[in-house]
């Protein structure tokens, strides 16, 4: 059987396509938020704290330098002077070989001639056909000036392109939220009072109609409390469960991030701690009736959230976020929600933040998929269970888009 079992699974993960939940791209019409091309590849944040690591520069000198001469120095201390071992580091080669370039004769020109850096529609349309992916999620932050712009000039997003709503800033500090919106022309007092927050939620669902979001999304530091007397615990409360439950929109919890643990890096400073999973279970008791995608940083917190989510079926785990997107531990967690919840999570997303990601961040996920699933199916057939080519066609269809697309559908 094992042999049938582990070529109806590689042929079933081969064939999906991929329903991506969460990403930082933009379409090719948002010209001054596009990101694509060897350089942007090179300096990823990831790469960046890598090699400056390896290389023996300050972030000072390293931010100095202009893009171009970045990417050089990422490529010189991660790919010249030694193997390219990180997760972040192969997933350069993977890509490189997607496109056909041979990174060790070919290099960082040969790499800069394959990989488009300007937008356009038909190379977007080659990397989402090289990746297998069929629509990708947006972060979408309406305070934003520059991807607030695009909104407002109409300009149009192609459809393999979808919105979520980033509401990080509306659940921050409020003083720091009044001076965005007052930049957005939308006023609101120093006390947070019914009012204000009624001015919140009014702008909140005008750019609903704008931007049309299939979930809204925040990231929380670790010790993000619910309930909450505090400005950001009143907005959440009076402006965004009401939103979620009258527009049948899920809300995404990514919980975990330290931000800024060393300034001088950075967009590539921040780091990890334990979530407070207690305030997501208040929360998911507290509103049944509207659907939560969590996911947490830390590995330490991964199985407190499956057997969280156990008790609870509106919270739906999804991905392997940032830290925890490694070789081993999405094999790790994957099979511990697989085993715990069954395929009821989203397998992976891919946090891409520059188009080519896709990928290899894809490429990776069908490979860890190919791996857990052949186990359990192996071990399933040998407990007695006939298996079948379509039973296993449905399960890779709920893992990699169906799960997601039904959460986000409205009830």
């Amino acid at each position: 059987m094992e042999p049938s079992i582990s070529t109806w699974v590689r042929e079933a993960v081969d064939r999906v396509r991929v329903v991506d939940m969460h990403t930082h791209l933009f379409p090719p019409s948002f010209s001054s938020l596009w990101r694509s091309g060897a350089d942007h590849v090179l300096t990823y944040h990831y790469l960046i704290a890598e090699a400056i690591r390896a290389g023996g520069r300050s972030p000072e000198w390293f931010y100095g330098l202009p893009l171009r001469e970045q990417a050089a120095w990422v490529y010189e201390q991660i790919f010249a002077r030694t193997s390219p071992l990180s997760e972040a580091a192969m997933g350069v080669v993977a890509i490189a070989q997607a496109f056909g370039v041979d990174l060790q004769q070919d290099g960082i020109e040969g790499l800069r001639e394959a990989l488009q850096h300007e937008p356009s529609e038909p190379y977007a349309e080659r990397v989402f056909q090289l990746a297998g992916v069929d629509q990708v999620v947006m972060t979408n932050d309406p305070l934003d000036p520059a991807e607030r712009a695009h909104w407002l000039a109409g300009d149009p997003v192609h459809p393999r392109f979808l919105a979520a709503l980033r509401l990080d800033s509306f659940l921050g500090d409020w003083g720091a939220l009044r001076t965005r919106l007052a930049n957005a022309g939308v006023f609101v007092s120093q006390s947070a009072d019914a009012p204000d927050l009624a001015e919140v939620r009014r702008f909140l669902e005008d750019w609903f109609g704008r931007m049309r979001p299939v979930y809204l999304a925040f990231s929380a530091p670790p010790e993000f409390t619910y309930p909450s007397e505090e400005a950001p615990g009143r907005v959440l409360d009076a402006c965004i469960l009401p939103a979620c439950r009258a527009n049948g929109l899920p809300l995404a919890l990514m919980i975990g991030v330290r931000r800024q643990v060393n300034p001088r890096l950075r967009e590539a400073g921040d780091a990890s701690g334990r979530a407070n999973l207690a305030a997501v279970e208040r929360l998911a008791a507290s509103n049944p009736d509207v659907r939560f995608f969590v996911t947490v940083l830390s590995r330490g917190d991964q199985h407190e959230l499956v057997v969280l989510a156990r008790k609870f079926a509106n919270v739906i785990p999804f991905g392997c976020w940032w830290f925890v997107n490694t070789d081993t531990l999405t094999r790790e967690i994957s099979a511990m929600r697989l085993e715990l919840l069954g395929p009821t999570f989203v397998l992976q997303h891919s946090d891409a933040r520059v188009l080519e990601h896709l990928v290899y961040k894809w490429k990776n996920a069908r490979a860890l998929a190919v791996d857990v699933l052949v186990h359990k199916y192996t071990k399933l057939a040998e407990e007695g269970w006939r298996v079948t080519r379509d039973e296993i066609g449905g399960v890779a269809e709920r893992l990699f888009r169906g799960n997601f697309l039904d959460a986000v559908r409205p009830v």
